[in-house]
């Protein structure tokens, strides 16, 4: 969803991609409808490993998962709690992806004002994240 967000709204200022560590098969159909409903069509997606992105062609890791990165990673990462809706209600699906909007909304608008990001040591979590490069 994060992705979806990122790409309709931001590509002005970011190349989002969102990948794991441990993918699920397919995007959720609900994942889907809740998407449709705000005009975005995921059909171009699919879940990806860490292996499949350039990690260190990103320079920022949303972390969505609640897992601890490697304190190693040489790359700016910010925390989102965000609740995992697979096996969820639809009710449930429709809040995450409300909060994922705002959530990258005020990142664009960051990224707009030329907002530099103060450094951060790494936080937990990478199960689910986006990647962002700047655009020059």
């Amino acid at each position: 969803m994060a992705e979806g967000f990122a790409r309709k709204y931001g590509s002005d200022v970011m190349e989002a991609a969102s990948a794991g560590l441990f993918p699920a098969p397919i995007v959720q159909p609900l994942t889907k409808k809740v998407m449709e409903e705000k005009n975005i069509n995921l059909d171009d997606q699919f879940p990806k490993s860490l292996d499949q992105v350039d990690v260190p062609s990103f320079d920022m890791i949303i972390n969505m998962s609640g897992s601890k990165l490697p304190s190693t990673m040489p790359i700016e990462i910010r925390e989102w709690k965000v609740e995992d809706p697979i096996g969820k209600t639809e009710d449930v699906y429709i809040a995450v992806r409300d909060q994922l909007e705002m959530a990258v909304m005020r990142l664009i608008l960051e990224l707009r004002r030329g907002d530099k990001p103060a450094a951060q040591q790494p936080a937990p979590g990478i199960l689910n994240r986006v990647g962002r490069r700047l655009k020059q």
